[in-house]
């Protein structure tokens, strides 16, 4: 049990790297998401208020990491540019931009109070 643990643990971490060395907008994400929780931390953020930050900065890494894989799964299987293949590139993008939108409306929510 415990080496398939380690193992699983193993497979995820190397899902990650991948996504990090293949993927700029993870890699961007990432980084902001670093900020904000720099941020959070040195302004005091109150704990319900780190948490809503926390939960919005995951939702839009997952989405990103599931944008990433569904994109190649769709390029293996529609070598040939294929018009669903594109439909589903943009609605998978578009699922990474409206969870984007909410981080950023959840941020300027939580942060107003400390800045102003």
């Amino acid at each position: 049990m415990t080496r398939r643990l380690i193992k699983s643990f193993h497979f995820a971490f190397n899902g990650l790297k991948k996504v990090w060395q293949t993927e700029k907008n993870f890699r961007i994400h990432s980084l902001i998401a670093l900020g904000v929780i720099i941020a959070a931390f040195y302004l005091g953020i109150q704990s319900f208020d780190y948490l809503l930050l926390l939960l919005v900065i995951a939702l839009l890494l997952i989405l990103e990491i599931l944008n990433s894989s569904l994109e190649r799964l769709v390029d293996m299987l529609s070598p040939s540019t294929h018009h669903f293949a594109k439909e589903i590139k943009d609605l998978l993008a578009s699922a990474v931009l409206v969870a984007a939108v909410l981080a950023a409306i959840v941020g300027v929510v939580v942060f107003w109070p400390y800045l102003f």
